[in-house]
């Protein structure tokens, strides 16, 4: 911007374990932020919760505290952009706006009994010739489905336009423009492509999806773009802001890396671990146990796609060993337990506590930790604990590369867990290859701030995007390729452990 007003870009990140509030300025320096950790609600085994009426009660709390940390107004800020966590399924009450159940988080894996006979018929092919996604627990479908199925009324609600769908996206975008009092309900493309309600070419809700899985029309929102004016805020504290970026979170963190040309990728270190590369505007359909997704769709250009490999768990795995077992009292904690040994004394950690997601897509494969001798000790635990993630990171690579035909030269990563000096070098160790940290570490709130930016003028377009991209850190390779070899062989024979366990 010419003038000499500051311009402020706000980013609500609503992730699987908190939600935050980032204030960007003009040169995407954070100058404001705050964040809630919400609560997992574990009613059984497999069964994975969340509040919405708690998450938007925090969404409010972080803004608030944001804009007071910053000393600013709502006014300051020039628009809004959402991303969130994908697949979590909210259905609520339009008249009272009250969740007819608590939301169905996307590790919940409660809808495996409806596998079987989707399986049968129409078949898996089916699904994913359309929607690019494999039938599993993961997708919102089957958990609207079971919400259906389960709560007293939900369907006649549903049927009649009263009970409302969305995936966390939505149901902030419908509280902060008036919830009852005409709140908008609407999704981006992102976020309605890991529905497995949309057909991936016609960008729009499928019929026949719609049918196979038996789920009424009405409750579903409208599909936007994920950069364009949607509506204005009308709650406090942000009334009157622009609200004009949605994206996915890890479609948000691939735009926040400026990965806009096809072939390149990033992976986001979180709850789980999300490999995405860009495709450009063809939907790659996966061989080899990748999904295929919209990357990012920008005002009325075309969408690009994208291949995904999703991990279901790694710095969830850091947790466990934090809350479960009580080897470590932070976090970060376990860089430091794991330093206290050399390597991982022949020590592998599969952690498919709700099965493995890709490439693998194995419901029934559950957590094994193998190779333990009476050498083992917590640290050599801790150290298997962070290869872990590396390793599995390297079989979605592998797959990548098989599918798309390009081979990676660097690795970008972003992410909590990046600040991990031990398992990034790991990292580039395991995959052979430069892995690469920007300056922004925040690249998931940075995306929906550029998606909101782009909309309303701030940013001049995507080379203006590109030229704010800074590299911070960089990690080289520097293992022997035989114990590299090693490493990756045992990891396969693990993971040949855990598969169809159950």
């Amino acid at each position: 911007m010419g003038d000499s007003v500051p311009t402020y870009l706000g980013a609500i990140d609503q992730g699987t374990s908190s939600t935050r509030f980032i204030v960007f300025d003009e040169s995407t320096r954070i100058v404001a932020e705050s964040q809630i950790e919400h609560e997992q609600i574990y009613p059984q085994p497999g069964w994975v919760e969340h509040d919405p009426v708690a998450i938007w009660r925090n969404t409010q709390t972080v803004m608030a505290a944001a804009l007071r940390s910053g000393g600013l107004k709502p006014g300051d800020l020039a628009a809004i952009g959402i991303t969130n966590q994908r697949e979590t399924t909210v259905v609520w009450n339009r008249h009272t706006g009250v969740p007819l159940y608590n939301a169905l988080v996307w590790q919940d894996t409660r809808v495996t009994e409806y596998l079987p006979a989707f399986t049968a018929h129409p078949g898996s092919e089916f699904f994913r010739a359309r929607t690019g996604l494999p039938l599993s627990s993961y997708f919102s479908s089957l958990k609207i489905r079971w919400i259906l199925d389960h709560v007293d009324g939900a369907r006649a609600l549903a049927e009649r336009g009263d009970a409302l769908f969305g995936t966390i996206d939505t149901f902030l975008v419908w509280q902060l423009t008036g919830g009852v009092r005409g709140g908008l309900h609407i999704t981006d493309v992102t976020n309605a492509s890991r529905t497995q309600l949309m057909h991936l070419d016609t960008l729009d809700w499928d019929e026949t999806l719609l049918a196979a899985f038996d789920i009424p029309r009405a409750m579903l929102p409208v599909i936007r773009s994920s950069s364009e004016r949607y509506g204005t805020a009308t709650v406090e504290p942000i009334e009157g802001a622009p609200i004009t970026g949605i994206l996915g979170d890890q479609q948000a963190a691939l735009v926040g890396q400026t990965c806009f040309r096809p072939g390149e990728a990033k992976n986001t270190y979180g709850t789980g671990c999300f490999l995405l590369l860009n495709t450009g505007e063809s939907a790659v359909r996966s061989a080899h146990g990748l999904l295929t997704t919209v990357a990012y769709r920008l005002g009325n250009e075309p969408a690009h796609y994208a291949l995904e490999g999703s991990i279901a768990v790694t710095g969830a795995l850091v947790q466990w060993l934090r809350d479960n077992l009580g080897l470590i009292r932070s976090s970060p904690e376990v860089e430091t337990l794991a330093r206290t040994v050399a390597d991982n004394g022949g020590v592998y950690f599969v952690p498919a506590f709700s099965g493995l997601y890709a490439p693998h897509w194995n419901d029934s494969a559950r957590g094994t930790i193998v190779g333990l001798t009476r050498f083992a000790n917590r640290g050599h635990l801790a150290r298997a604990v962070l290869e872990a993630t590396a390793f599995q990171t390297w079989e979605v690579l592998q797959a990548m590369e098989q599918d798309s035909g390009v081979s990676l030269e660097t690795l970008r990563v972003d992410g909590g867990m990046t600040d991990d000096e031990l398992l990034m070098q790991f990292q580039a160790d395991i995959v052979n290859r430069a892995v690469v940290r920007p300056t922004v570490k925040e690249t998931t709130a940075l995306g929906a701030a550029f998606a909101a930016g782009l909309a309303v003028g701030v940013f001049g377009g995507l080379d203006d995007l590109r030229s704010r991209w800074r590299e911070s850190r960089r990690w080289l390779p520097n293992l022997e390729d035989a114990s590299r070899q090693q490493m990756l062989q045992r990891w396969t024979k693990a993971v040949s452990r855990s598969i169809d366990w159950l």
